[in-house]
């Protein structure tokens, strides 16, 4: 194993080469929220199915001609929204919002442009109506057949109201890959309900993880907290092969202290170890392993910063490739301040992007961004990405800007001031 510092874009292309999109498996659109499709949707029908009225007025029927203002025609039926197919003859029919448009008739008068005359029953215009106002055309929104949704798409509520105007009950959607965690350490505890001892922390990394993990579309199958021994991590691990995980992420142990085991483990597992140590910060001692059961491994340092950019830039770019997505293309955002670092690492830093007093985005980097500081990460709402030669960045130079999670758009609001 190479203890050399990688450089960070060549470990995210060694985790790709190591992963391969999922199976595609069929899932109720009421179960489809956040899927990924691994196939187009194509619409089964027209939408909308038929022509209809845009509003609650009148329908009348007049050819290539206008028909003008003051002329008046008789009422001949009534035509609501959910009524069947009707024919027309002749005359006007009252028509309501989202009604099917009677055969014969190609327009609609707003009710507030007429004059409604009860003796006779007939209605007068009040302005001038020409073919093809105020209806909605069948298939004015989908052809019927058209691709509607292309694979790759994240179905959000909008794509799933899509879903269920066109009747589609059911799509294809990438399996979520299976992941477990495994937080190592003695020193956890994972009950809030219990008083902590001497030289004991609350485990937060293990909830930070089970809660972000499916957010980024996988399927979180185990996750326990084990001490700082090879056995048991070793039984530990088998328990989340067992529970049908592909993706195991451990927290801590992967350094060069007594206690830091994990790379023991992995040998005693058959493991090949991909790359260990990264030219970056936080995070610098991530591990990247494979199992020969294809298994894929990835050890994360126990700092909660180091976990949390650890998944964000190495484990969620593996999520995407194995759910059949495209890899991210960052923002560009000018900062808002200068930031100036030492050169030969990449540095991801807690940042909030906002409005800056001109209207425009800037992206400003929180202070405390050493990487056992949580409440920095609680208050951004994105990740500055500096590369690994920048050095003294003024305010206004553009950087890489990453939102939260891979699914996740930039939550922009207030004041960069």
């Amino acid at each position: 194993m190479n203890h050399a510092l990688l450089d960070p874009a060549e470990a995210v292309r060694l985790i790709l080469a190591a992963c391969a999109p999922l199976p595609a498996q069929e899932v109720p659109v009421a179960a489809a929220m956040g899927r990924v499709l691994a196939a187009p949707v194509l619409a089964p029908g027209a939408l909308p199915p038929f022509d209809n009225s845009a509003m609650d007025g009148y329908a009348l029927g007049g050819g290539a001609e206008a028909l003008a203002a003051g002329s008046d025609w008789p009422i001949e039926g009534e035509q609501a929204a959910g009524d069947g197919a009707a024919k027309a003859r002749r005359g006007a029919w009252e028509i309501m919002t989202g009604a099917c448009l009677p055969e014969g008739l190609d327009r609609v008068i707003p009710v507030e442009q007429t004059e409604r005359l009860e003796a006779s029953p007939r209605v007068r215009l009040l302005a001038a109506v020409a073919a093809g106002d105020n209806v909605r055309r069948a298939g004015s929104d989908v052809a019927a057949g058209e691709a509607v949704l292309a694979a790759g798409t994240v179905l959000a509520p909008q794509q799933l109201m899509l879903l269920a105007a066109l009747g589609v009950d059911r799509v294809t959607v990438a399996e979520r890959p299976r992941v477990a965690v495994l937080c190592t350490g003695r020193e956890l505890v994972d009950d809030p309900a219990v008083p902590l001892g001497a030289g004991q922390i609350r485990n937060s990394n293990g909830p930070f993880l089970a809660a972000r993990l499916p957010r980024a579309g996988a399927e979180l199958v185990r996750a326990e907290t084990v001490g700082d021994e090879v056995d048991a991590f070793l039984a530990a691990f088998a328990r989340a092969r067992a529970a049908g995980a592909r993706v195991v992420v451990s927290t801590g142990a992967v350094s060069m202290g007594r206690y830091d085991f994990v790379p023991e483990a992995l040998q005693r597992l058959g493991a090949e170890a991909i790359f260990h140590k990264l030219a970056i910060r936080p995070g610098k001692p991530l591990l990247f392993a494979r199992l020969p059961d294809g298994t894929l491994f990835f050890g994360l340092p126990g700092n909660p910063i180091a976990v949390a950019v650890g998944l964000r830039f190495f484990v969620e770019p593996a999520l995407r490739a194995m759910l059949g997505l495209r890899q991210e293309v960052p923002w560009r955002v000018p900062l808002a301040a200068d930031y100036a670092k030492k050169p030969r690492l990449r540095f991801h830093l807690k940042a909030r992007v906002a409005l800056d007093a001109q209207g425009q985005l800037a992206a400003q980097v929180l202070p405390g961004q050493e990487s056992y500081r949580i409440r920095p990460l609680a208050e951004a709402n994105a990740w500055v990405v500096v590369p690994l030669d920048a050095a003294a960045l003024p305010a206004g130079t553009l950087v890489e800007v990453c939102g939260l999670g891979h699914l996740e758009t930039l939550d922009i609001g207030g004041s960069a001031a």
